[in-house]
């Protein structure tokens, strides 16, 4: 509709800019890219001035990812129209959009010329930090860019114009990129510094950053003391007071015979001091009517940690950390923090005293009478809550892990039971609020995980399962259920229910980047080819956007002033730019395109072009790659020596890193394939073909070369067998696509076709040893591709004495067989393309002669057979698919008697029941979605003749 009005429009008004404008709006957004970019350029070639067209074309280039042209628009603008401040700030906000700080600069000083308004004016000073930032050499922005925004501000500041906090704030930092921290301090503390109000202590946190760069310890004692004394709950005061003790102890600090200690005040340089300091602010509290603050008590129990460390006797004098803790939790044991607070500090308790620990809070915990069961339960949601911080902190202090068997299933009945019992507080709650006793099924959920990992019992799974189904019942806006359940589905195989799973997470911007591989690591392996690529666009579509979202926010900062916000939104860029997910999903996306759709819609050729892979490009920056991965989404109260460490995280980066150079390098060597495609003649094989796009050889045997040396990397990767935590990160695809054998059956087909470019610049006449070659190869690679089919076979899911059992390695295993199928089908269609022309020159060559008697050329031969046993090898691949989809059809769940012994009721085993339909539906759809691909391949192979 908008694009007939504008034509109605301009069928009255021929030179209506601005109608035509939004006229390219409206085609843009129906699709028409290139009809709307020449009718845009139309107007944008007469260089318009009034408001309204400029507006439109700044919002259709900005749709078409052209911010560049915006600076065009505005630059002739401004000669046109050279006193206008909104076409000279809308000139500057283009250039913020590119990045073009030095003109930014030039653009703000003009601005300023024109209206001389402060913020002009620091608009262009903080265009020369940005140069300083981004420039390459550290040199030239200590020495030229920085200098000379501090001469601006210093003119401002000797001229008393300074007048908002942005101002001082940008003063402050450039002061601190020079290293000029004296100076920088003397802003802050002087007459400027008073117009630092808009955070909270701003002042004062500014004062102790650079009392700590400069290492002004008694500085930094002293100011910290005397804000603890004002509010004793904050935190980051503590610490900042404890390291400085250390400091100055360290360097045996003495204080001056005469006048004061120094500026600001008092400072404490003995342990005896400090302990001193931490008691008195404890009783303090003591006394207090009111509700006492936490800070006090933790900074007690913070500071018997680092003088434990430094092997100090002092710590007694602060108490027993058992009895610290027992009343940290008297006084904030409803609160659910409390668990957090004191799992820092468990460490301090010694091995015999854990037992003790915990028996002593359970007698801080208000039950009723014991039931039946022999349990007792709260009376009300504050002592639930501390039933419920009792219960993790005997996890955390891995009293649930010693137990046994036994002992852990009568812990799951206690567990459920004070679940099912604590919902009745729950009652009036809304759908998006939590339940109070949420936290007891995930821990029953996390107790069945640790049966299921020590015996095996895959039973125990299901149980887990069952329990987080219900759970979501009752509270379905509950994330850690949900992201548990779609960890456990994943880990058995079943992609389609962790789909809706993840959509009703509502992850929201930053989180497709730090959650997102929770389900893109599954999304491609488990065969759901269609929901994958859906998943793969959740992120990709979050990345395209921070491109033209971070620009806005930069405009708005330089609006309002926030200079400080800038430089942080420009890493913010640069690390999502980074991401290892990022990196991962693009390539992920283009390969499952070409697996799924080159050579069925598209042919390989075009699909390549059209996602516009370049072979000798490698556009990931594998340097400075950023694991923006949140490893510690799923909440956990596992005691120290089963959490993620350091190591864990290395060893998970560097494995997903030579994972995705594996894909990374399939992919260009697919394009290479592409690329090389149906060449010319011989004589310039190597120089372009028809289509004015080819791929050297030597390019494709680069990329061979690189994806050998990798696969050797990853084979010493993945005999090292590392085990991440459970709740850790889930192990890359690696280890399966090495034992599979999928990588070198589809390395060796891609060398393949090397050997045939060869034969093709040597003719069939001079080959023969070539041939013998390339038909070996031949009988080799489907040798290969049956030994991968045969790894597959087995049952994905199968029962077996009332017990249902999965096997989802089988899935992946032939996910990766399927891939292979389609390399070696691209591969055969090059050697079809290479050897066709071949023998028709031979069949001429015999009409010629007359020659019905000479033999067939051994490769054209042995391509026919070749072909032949693929077809085979794929035929007998979809009879295994076939007989698995009838098993699993068969298969009657309903059947399966869930065991008494577990003590479900049967509401439980209802919700049991469904998790395995879903596991069940989630298998079939797999297999029906392979066998799909795998019938459209068997196709193509049928048709290759030459």
């Amino acid at each position: 509709m908008a694009i007939q009005q504008a034509d109605k429009l301009l069928k009255k008004h021929k030179d209506l800019h601005c109608a035509k404008v939004l006229k390219a709006i409206g085609l843009q957004r129906t699709g028409k890219q290139d009809e709307a970019f020449s009718l845009a350029q139309e107007v944008a070639t007469l260089e318009p001035t009034d408001d309204n067209s400029l507006q439109a074309l700044t919002i259709l280039y900005r749709e078409m990812h052209h911010p560049e042209l915006v600076t065009k628009l505005y630059e002739a603008a401004v000669k046109k129209v050279p006193l206008s401040e909104e076409y000279h700030s809308h000139l500057f906000m283009a250039y913020a959009r590119v990045g073009e700080y030095k003109k930014m600069q030039q653009a703000g000083m003009a601005l300023y010329k024109i209206v001389p308004k402060n913020p002009y004016y620091f608009w262009s000073v903080m265009s020369l930090v940005m140069q300083a930032i981004s420039a390459q050499d550290e040199k030239l922005a200590q020495t030229m860019f920085l200098p000379l925004a501090e001469r601006m501000v210093e003119k401002m500041v000797k001229e008393e114009k300074i007048e908002a906090e942005a101002e001082v704030q940008l003063y402050f930092m450039i002061l601190e990129r020079l290293g000029k921290c004296v100076e920088a301090l003397d802003v802050v503390r002087g007459p400027l510094g008073e117009k630092l109000t808009s955070e909270l202590r701003s002042r004062e946190n500014k004062c102790m950053m650079m009392y700590q760069r400069l290492q002004l310890w008694p500085e930094c004692n002293a100011l910290s003391y005397k804000l603890l004394l004002k509010n004793p709950d904050d935190w980051q005061f503590y610490l900042s007071y404890f390291d400085s003790l250390f400091h100055l102890m360290d360097k045996s600090w003495s204080q001056p015979e005469e006048g004061e200690h120094c500026v600001e005040g008092p400072v404490q340089t003995t342990v005896a001091e400090a302990v001193k300091f931490v008691v008195d602010r404890m009783e303090e509290q003591d006394k207090k009517e009111s509700r006492p603050l936490r800070g006090p008590y933790l900074a007690c129990l913070e500071l018997i940690h680092r003088l434990r460390q430094r092997g100090c006797p002092d710590e007694k004098e602060l108490g027993d950390p058992l009895e610290l803790m027992v009343q940290f939790f008297g006084k904030f044991g409803d609160k659910p923090c409390c668990i957090t607070d004191l799992k820092i500090y468990l460490h301090l308790l010694p091995p015999e005293q854990r037992s003790q620990f915990k028996n002593h809070l359970g007698e801080l915990v208000p039950l009723g009478e014991a039931g039946e069961d022999g349990f007792g339960f709260p009376g009300d949601t504050k002592a639930l809550q501390r039933h419920l911080c009792v219960c993790q902190l005997s996890r955390a202090l891995g009293l649930q892990h010693a137990l046994d068997t036994e002992g852990k299933l009568r812990l799951i009945t206690e567990l459920k039971a004070h679940y099912h019992y604590g919902l009745q507080f729950g009652k009036s709650c809304l759908k998006t609020e939590l339940q109070f006793s949420d936290m007891y099924c995930l821990m029953a959920a996390h107790v069945y995980i640790d049966l299921w990992t020590e015996t095996g019992d895959e039973n125990m799974l299901w149980q887990s399962l069952g329990v987080l189904e219900e759970g979501l019942s009752f509270s379905p806006s509950n994330a850690q259920f949900k992201l548990l359940l779609l960890l456990l589905f994943c880990r058995l195989g079943a992609f389609q229910p962790v789909v809706d799973l993840y959509s009703s997470l509502d992850a929201k911007h930053v989180q497709h980047d730090t959650i997102g591989y929770l389900l893109t690591r599954y999304a491609g392996s488990l065969g759901q080819f269609a929901a994958a690529s859906q998943s793969c666009n959740f992120s990709l579509r979050f990345f395209h956007s921070n491109q033209k979202d971070t620009s806005e926010y930069i405009i708005q900062a330089y609006k309002y002033g926030a200079f400080e916000k800038i430089p942080e939104f420009i890493a913010f860029r640069t690390r999502l730019n980074q991401s290892l997910h990022f990196a991962q999903v693009r390539t992920e996306r283009m390969l499952l395109d070409l697996y799924t759709e080159a050579d069925v819609t598209l042919s390989l050729e075009e699909s390549v072009k059209a996602m516009g892979v370049c072979p000798e490009e490698d556009d990931i920056p594998w340097d400075n790659m950023r694991d923006n991965r949140d490893l510690t989404v799923l909440v956990s109260w596992d005691p120290k020596d089963r959490e993620l460490t350091e190591e864990h995280r290395r060893l998970s980066l560097e494995e997903e890193s030579v994972w995705l150079k594996v894909r990374s390098l399939t992919l260009r060597l697919l394009a290479s394939l592409a690329l090389l495609g149906h060449a010319p003649s011989p004589r310039n094989s190597d120089k372009t073909n028809e289509n004015g796009i080819s791929v050297k050889s030597s390019t494709l045997q680069t990329l061979l070369s690189q994806l050998d040396q990798t696969l050797e990397t990853a084979a010493q990767i993945t005999e090292k067998q590392t085990q991440y935590p459970f709740l850790g990160p889930p192990s890359s695809r690696l280890a399966t696509a090495l034992s599979s054998g999928s990588c070198h059956c589809q390395a060796s087909a891609l060398q393949l076709s090397l050997t045939l470019r060869e034969l093709e610049t040597t003719g069939l006449d001079d080959s023969s040893e070539l041939q013998t070659q390339i038909c070996n190869a031949f009988k080799s690679s489907v040798a290969q591709l049956q030994e991968m089919l045969s790894r597959c076979k087995g049952e994905v899911l199968e029962m077996k004495d009332g017990r249902l059992t999965t096997r989802p390695s089988l899935l992946e295993t032939l996910v990766f067989f399927v891939e292979t199928v389609c390399v070696l089908l691209w591969v055969a269609s090059y050697s079809a393309s290479v050897l066709r022309p071949l023998k028709s020159s031979l069949q001429k060559k015999k009409k010629k002669k007359k020659d019905s008697s000479t033999a067939m050329p051994v490769v054209l031969c042995g391509f026919q057979e070749w072909t032949g046993s693929l077809q085979g090898v794929v035929t007998q691949a979809l009879d295994h698919v076939k007989g698995q989809e009838a098993s699993l059809t068969a298969l009657k769940l309903a059947a399966l008697t869930l065991e008494e012994g577990y003590s479900q009721t049967q509401e439980e085993c209802g919700f049991t029941r469904a998790a395995m339909d879903k596991v069940q539906s989630s298998y079939l759809g797999s297999l029906q979605e392979l066998g799909d691909l795998l019938r459209k391949r068997a196709d193509l192979l049928k048709s290759l003749k030459i």
